[in-house]
């Protein structure tokens, strides 16, 4: 059972990549905007990532023990603030989402209040101008927002 951890993981991240792939392929585009277009990222990603995820599963590493209840706890939670951004990233947008997630994940990973306020709002605007004005990425402005405007 020692090794069983890494391996049920590389699994399931072979199967996220699977997922990933199969939906990025259906990605249908009318015109071409990029040389090579906007599947060949998330199929390179899924690459990867099983790539990676089959190092787990044939070479595991030495100390493969599952997580102890606290850790899985705080796990658990992770995976759920990720859920909930991005469920609620296009109602809300990018900015509002993004300092929301990161306050959170700093609260959880035991960060004071003032930090994780600071990191948030960096996090959020710094990665948006990063995005948007670095990388000409249009991300959403959030619903909520074409009220004030």
């Amino acid at each position: 059972m020692k090794l069983a951890a890494d391996r049920v993981l590389g699994l399931a991240l072979i199967g996220l990549a699977a997922f990933a792939a199969i939906h990025a392929w259906q990605i249908q585009v009318p015109f071409s905007y990029e040389p090579v277009g906007p599947k060949a990222f998330p199929i390179g990603l899924s690459v990867v990532l099983a790539l990676l995820a089959l190092v787990l599963v044939f070479r595991p590493g030495e100390n493969g023990h599952w997580p102890d209840k606290a850790l899985m706890l705080k796990l658990l939670a992770v995976l759920g603030v990720l859920v909930v951004y991005a469920l609620l990233f296009t109602q809300l947008g990018f900015i509002v989402t993004t300092f929301f997630a990161v306050l959170a994940l700093a609260r959880l990973f035991e960060a004071t209040w003032r930090k994780a306020l600071l990191a948030g709002v960096l996090m959020a605007l710094g990665s948006y101008l990063l995005f948007t004005q670095g990388l000409g990425i249009s991300l959403p402005g959030g619903y909520w927002l074409a009220d004030f405007v």
